[in-house]
Protein backbone atom coordinates (compact mmCIF):
# COMPACT_ATOMS: atom_id res chain seq x y z
CA UNK A 1 0.00 0.00 0.00
CA UNK A 2 1.45 3.26 -1.03
CA UNK A 3 1.53 5.94 1.57
CA UNK A 4 1.44 9.47 0.37
CA UNK A 5 3.09 11.97 2.71
CA UNK A 6 1.83 15.52 2.50
CA UNK A 7 4.54 18.07 1.82
CA UNK A 8 4.62 20.95 4.33
CA UNK A 9 3.42 24.18 2.92
CA UNK A 10 6.18 26.66 2.15
CA UNK A 11 5.60 30.25 3.14
CA UNK A 12 5.39 32.51 0.19
CA UNK A 13 8.19 35.07 -0.09
CA UNK A 14 7.38 38.47 -1.41
CA UNK A 15 9.85 41.38 -1.87
CA UNK A 16 9.20 45.09 -1.95
CA UNK A 17 7.67 46.45 -5.06
CA UNK A 18 9.34 49.33 -6.89
CA UNK A 19 6.64 51.70 -5.68
CA UNK A 20 7.15 50.68 -2.03
CA UNK A 21 10.92 51.20 -2.36
CA UNK A 22 10.44 54.67 -3.84
CA UNK A 23 8.04 55.62 -1.04
CA UNK A 24 10.48 54.37 1.64
CA UNK A 25 13.33 56.40 0.13
CA UNK A 26 11.08 59.45 0.04
CA UNK A 27 10.18 59.08 3.73
CA UNK A 28 13.87 58.76 4.68
CA UNK A 29 14.74 61.86 2.65
CA UNK A 30 12.00 63.89 4.37
CA UNK A 31 13.19 62.76 7.82
CA UNK A 32 16.82 63.59 6.97
CA UNK A 33 15.85 67.05 5.70
CA UNK A 34 13.85 67.70 8.87
CA UNK A 35 16.77 66.56 11.04
CA UNK A 36 19.22 68.89 9.28
CA UNK A 37 16.77 71.79 9.47
CA UNK A 38 16.38 71.33 13.23
CA UNK A 39 19.92 70.41 14.28
CA UNK A 40 22.02 72.05 11.54
CA UNK A 41 21.73 75.61 12.95
CA UNK A 42 22.47 74.28 16.44
CA UNK A 43 25.68 72.62 15.19
CA UNK A 44 26.71 75.85 13.46
CA UNK A 45 26.07 77.77 16.68
CA UNK A 46 28.27 75.34 18.61
CA UNK A 47 31.09 75.78 16.08
CA UNK A 48 30.74 79.56 16.27
CA UNK A 49 30.76 79.44 20.07
CA UNK A 50 33.90 77.33 20.10
CA UNK A 51 35.55 79.71 17.63
CA UNK A 52 34.57 82.71 19.75
CA UNK A 53 35.93 80.99 22.86
CA UNK A 54 39.21 80.21 21.12
CA UNK A 55 39.51 83.76 19.76
CA UNK A 56 38.91 85.17 23.24
CA UNK A 57 41.57 82.91 24.74
CA UNK A 58 44.16 83.89 22.13
CA UNK A 59 43.37 87.59 22.50
CA UNK A 60 43.58 87.48 26.30
CA UNK A 61 46.91 85.66 26.15
CA UNK A 62 48.36 88.31 23.83
CA UNK A 63 47.13 91.22 25.94
CA UNK A 64 48.51 89.64 29.11
CA UNK A 65 51.92 89.04 27.53
CA UNK A 66 52.25 92.64 26.36
CA UNK A 67 51.72 93.74 29.96
CA UNK A 68 54.31 91.32 31.36
CA UNK A 69 58.08 91.65 31.66
CA UNK A 70 59.81 88.28 31.87
CA UNK A 71 63.19 87.73 33.46
CA UNK A 72 65.67 86.84 30.73
CA UNK A 73 63.88 87.45 27.41
CA UNK A 74 62.65 90.94 28.38
CA UNK A 75 65.65 92.26 30.30
CA UNK A 76 66.39 94.86 27.62
CA UNK A 77 63.03 96.62 28.03
CA UNK A 78 62.58 99.54 30.41
CA UNK A 79 58.94 98.65 31.04
CA UNK A 80 56.05 96.71 29.52
CA UNK A 81 55.04 99.66 27.30
CA UNK A 82 58.52 99.57 25.78
CA UNK A 83 58.06 95.84 25.12
CA UNK A 84 54.64 96.37 23.51
CA UNK A 85 56.01 99.19 21.30
CA UNK A 86 58.68 96.92 19.81
CA UNK A 87 56.51 93.80 19.57
CA UNK A 88 53.78 95.69 17.67
CA UNK A 89 56.28 97.38 15.35
CA UNK A 90 58.33 94.26 14.55
CA UNK A 91 55.66 91.54 14.50
CA UNK A 92 55.76 91.27 10.72
CA UNK A 93 59.43 90.28 10.65
CA UNK A 94 60.00 86.49 10.41
CA UNK A 95 62.84 86.64 12.93
CA UNK A 96 60.55 88.49 15.38
CA UNK A 97 57.33 86.56 14.68
CA UNK A 98 54.89 86.48 17.61
CA UNK A 99 53.45 83.00 18.28
CA UNK A 100 50.50 81.99 20.48
CA UNK A 101 49.82 78.41 21.55
CA UNK A 102 48.82 76.01 24.34
CA UNK A 103 51.31 73.47 25.63
CA UNK A 104 51.46 70.86 28.36
CA UNK A 105 53.27 72.52 31.24
CA UNK A 106 54.71 70.83 34.31
CA UNK A 107 53.36 72.65 37.41
CA UNK A 108 56.23 71.24 39.49
CA UNK A 109 58.95 72.94 37.42
CA UNK A 110 58.97 76.70 36.84
CA UNK A 111 61.45 78.49 34.60
CA UNK A 112 63.30 81.66 35.45
CA UNK A 113 60.85 83.70 33.35
CA UNK A 114 57.89 82.28 35.40
CA UNK A 115 56.64 79.99 32.61
CA UNK A 116 56.27 76.25 33.17
CA UNK A 117 58.70 73.70 31.84
CA UNK A 118 57.05 71.35 29.31
CA UNK A 119 55.68 68.13 30.79
CA UNK A 120 58.26 65.46 29.97
CA UNK A 121 56.10 62.31 29.88
CA UNK A 122 54.00 61.24 26.91
CA UNK A 123 50.97 60.35 29.04
CA UNK A 124 49.35 62.00 32.03
CA UNK A 125 46.13 63.54 33.31
CA UNK A 126 45.36 67.16 32.59
CA UNK A 127 45.00 69.17 35.80
CA UNK A 128 46.84 66.61 37.88
CA UNK A 129 50.06 65.74 36.05
CA UNK A 130 50.22 68.68 33.65
CA UNK A 131 48.48 71.99 32.96
CA UNK A 132 47.45 73.28 29.54
CA UNK A 133 49.45 76.47 29.63
CA UNK A 134 48.78 79.38 27.22
CA UNK A 135 51.98 80.94 25.94
CA UNK A 136 52.96 83.89 23.76
CA UNK A 137 56.56 83.93 22.57
CA UNK A 138 58.56 85.78 19.99
CA UNK A 139 61.09 84.15 17.73
CA UNK A 140 64.59 85.11 18.76
CA UNK A 141 63.63 85.45 22.43
CA UNK A 142 64.41 82.38 24.57
CA UNK A 143 64.65 80.18 21.48
CA UNK A 144 65.42 77.04 23.48
CA UNK A 145 62.28 77.47 25.58
CA UNK A 146 60.18 78.04 22.45
CA UNK A 147 61.57 74.92 20.82
CA UNK A 148 60.88 72.82 23.92
CA UNK A 149 57.31 74.18 24.16
CA UNK A 150 56.56 73.32 20.53
CA UNK A 151 57.27 69.65 21.20
CA UNK A 152 54.44 69.64 23.77
CA UNK A 153 51.93 71.87 21.97
CA UNK A 154 48.27 70.94 22.41
CA UNK A 155 46.31 72.16 19.40
CA UNK A 156 47.51 74.64 16.82
CA UNK A 157 50.13 77.37 16.83
CA UNK A 158 48.96 80.83 15.77
CA UNK A 159 50.96 83.73 14.42
CA UNK A 160 49.99 87.29 15.34
CA UNK A 161 50.76 90.30 13.14
CA UNK A 162 50.05 93.65 14.78
CA UNK A 163 49.53 97.00 13.10
CA UNK A 164 49.19 100.32 14.89
CA UNK A 165 45.93 102.21 14.40
CA UNK A 166 46.01 105.96 13.78
CA UNK A 167 43.38 108.66 13.47
CA UNK A 168 41.86 109.14 10.04
CA UNK A 169 42.38 112.74 8.84
CA UNK A 170 39.08 112.72 6.98
CA UNK A 171 36.98 111.19 9.76
CA UNK A 172 38.70 112.14 13.00
CA UNK A 173 38.29 110.59 15.60
CA UNK A 174 37.89 107.37 13.59
CA UNK A 175 40.84 104.98 13.93
CA UNK A 176 42.20 103.17 10.88
CA UNK A 177 45.17 100.80 10.43
CA UNK A 178 48.42 102.63 9.82
CA UNK A 179 51.48 101.29 8.04
CA UNK A 180 52.45 97.80 9.10
CA UNK A 181 55.92 97.75 10.64
CA UNK A 182 55.83 101.38 11.76
CA UNK A 183 54.77 103.29 14.86
CA UNK A 184 53.57 106.85 14.31
CA UNK A 185 52.11 109.80 16.15
CA UNK A 186 48.44 108.82 16.15
CA UNK A 187 47.35 112.36 15.17
CA UNK A 188 50.11 113.83 13.00
CA UNK A 189 51.20 110.47 11.52
CA UNK A 190 54.86 111.38 11.95
CA UNK A 191 57.05 108.24 12.25
CA UNK A 192 58.36 107.49 15.75
CA UNK A 193 61.80 105.88 15.97
CA UNK A 194 61.74 104.77 19.61
CA UNK A 195 59.41 104.48 22.56
CA UNK A 196 60.93 107.53 24.33
CA UNK A 197 59.80 109.77 21.47
CA UNK A 198 56.27 108.40 21.42
CA UNK A 199 53.98 111.22 22.63
CA UNK A 200 50.83 109.29 23.51
CA UNK A 201 49.76 107.28 26.53
CA UNK A 202 48.17 104.53 24.43
CA UNK A 203 49.12 102.54 21.36
CA UNK A 204 45.98 101.35 19.62
CA UNK A 205 46.57 98.39 17.31
CA UNK A 206 44.83 95.69 15.37
CA UNK A 207 45.99 92.10 15.84
CA UNK A 208 45.56 89.61 13.00
CA UNK A 209 45.67 85.92 14.01
CA UNK A 210 46.79 83.29 11.49
CA UNK A 211 46.76 79.51 11.99
CA UNK A 212 50.13 78.04 11.04
CA UNK A 213 50.20 75.00 8.79
CA UNK A 214 52.61 73.14 11.07
CA UNK A 215 53.70 73.26 14.72
CA UNK A 216 57.21 71.97 14.02
CA UNK A 217 60.31 73.93 14.93
CA UNK A 218 61.74 73.51 11.41
CA UNK A 219 58.62 74.98 9.80
CA UNK A 220 58.61 77.97 12.15
CA UNK A 221 62.31 78.52 11.51
CA UNK A 222 61.53 78.85 7.79
CA UNK A 223 58.47 81.11 8.16
CA UNK A 224 57.99 83.35 5.13
CA UNK A 225 55.91 86.43 5.92
CA UNK A 226 56.45 88.23 2.62
CA UNK A 227 53.46 89.83 0.89
CA UNK A 228 54.06 90.17 -2.84
CA UNK A 229 51.51 88.19 -4.86
CA UNK A 230 48.97 89.63 -4.47
CA UNK A 231 49.99 92.51 -2.23
CA UNK A 232 46.96 92.46 0.06
CA UNK A 233 48.50 93.04 3.49
CA UNK A 234 48.64 89.34 4.37
CA UNK A 235 51.59 86.92 4.11
CA UNK A 236 51.36 84.96 0.88
CA UNK A 237 52.16 81.68 2.65
CA UNK A 238 49.40 82.11 5.27
CA UNK A 239 46.52 83.71 3.39
CA UNK A 240 43.87 85.70 5.25
CA UNK A 241 43.75 85.82 9.07
CA UNK A 242 41.29 83.63 10.95
CA UNK A 243 40.15 86.68 12.88
CA UNK A 244 41.26 90.16 13.91
CA UNK A 245 40.86 92.19 17.10
CA UNK A 246 41.25 95.91 17.75
CA UNK A 247 43.17 96.35 21.00
CA UNK A 248 45.21 98.89 22.93
CA UNK A 249 48.14 99.02 25.31
CA UNK A 250 48.59 101.76 27.91
CA UNK A 251 51.73 103.22 29.46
Amino acid sequence: MNTIFAQPARPSRRGFTLMETVIAIGVVAVLLTTFLAVFGPASSSIRRALSAQEAGRLTTSLERELRTLRVGPDDAYENSFHKAFEWIRDSGKPEKAVLVYNYRGDPKTIREDASLEPFALQTGQSGRDFILQPAVRRRGDAANDLRADLEKVDGRVYLVRMTQMIFDDAQDPVLIPGTHGEIKNMHSHDPIDNVISYPGAIIAYTADFYALKSNSWDYIQRLDLSDTDPEDGNPDSLGKPLFSRNLGVRR
